[in-house]
């Protein structure tokens, strides 16, 4: 099944002449990414448990790395912290860079 998914997307990939890199939509989750790859991509998935809570993450992978930017998957912090895009950021001199 995975290799039928892989191949399926490659061929989603191929047909559109967007910045799409990548689209997926299931029964009960779905995916979707923008950018550039090997650049930036700016992207989100989203599905429904089985209790039928409905969860998404939004995130941005770049020369930085990969940061959520947005999700109501993620727990907070005992001290209020949230995803951001600012979480794998612990150089200070690219904390600046990534908040832009």
């Amino acid at each position: 099944m995975a290799l039928v998914v892989v191949v399926a997307a490659v061929t989603l990939g191929a047909a559109r002449p967007s910045d799409t890199v990548f689209s997926y939509e299931g029964e009960d989750h779905e995916h979707t990414q923008k950018g550039e790859t090997g650049k930036k991509v700016e992207g989100s998935y989203s599905w429904t448990s089985p209790e039928g809570y409905e969860y998404y993450v939004k995130y941005v992978a770049d020369e930085y790395g990969y940061r959520v930017v947005d999700s109501n998957a993620l727990p907070v912090s005992s001290w209020g912290a949230v995803p951001d895009g600012n979480q794998v950021n612990y150089d200070a001199d690219h904390a600046d860079a990534a908040a832009h």
